[in-house]
């Protein structure tokens, strides 16, 4: 399974998601700078996260917000926040789990969220 995420910066949002998240590369691999690619995959465990050229940020209420689970949450939000990124309040909207809501540098909406 894939997800695609259309995207302006392939450089600038390759960075965001293998060195400010820390999502693991899987296509292509070991480039200086991504800009002049249009396929990037990284690997996220039960599917691919892909980033495509050729978006036009054309961000609405439809737009897929990716959600990724993590171990500890606070200390995911802290490091985010140390990485210059723009998180939200951690809130627990049904008992045994927290989310926290950020940004990536194009406006696609994220979060990381733990369950008990």
């Amino acid at each position: 399974m894939k997800t695609i995420l259309y995207v302006l910066d392939m450089d600038a949002q390759v960075r965001f998601y293998r060195d400010t998240l820390g999502l693991a590369l899987k296509f292509p691999q070991g480039l200086a700078d991504y800009s002049g690619e249009f396929w990037v995959e990284f690997d996220t465990g039960g599917c691919s996260l892909v980033l495509h050229g050729g978006g036009h940020k054309r961000l609405g209420a439809d737009t897929p917000k990716l959600a990724f689970a993590v171990d500890n949450i606070d200390a995911m939000r802290d490091l985010l926040q140390r990485r210059g990124v723009h998180m939200g309040e951690i809130r627990t909207p049904v008992p045994g789990t927290r989310v926290c809501d950020g940004v990536d540098p194009e406006g696609h909406p994220f979060s990381i969220d733990w369950h008990a």
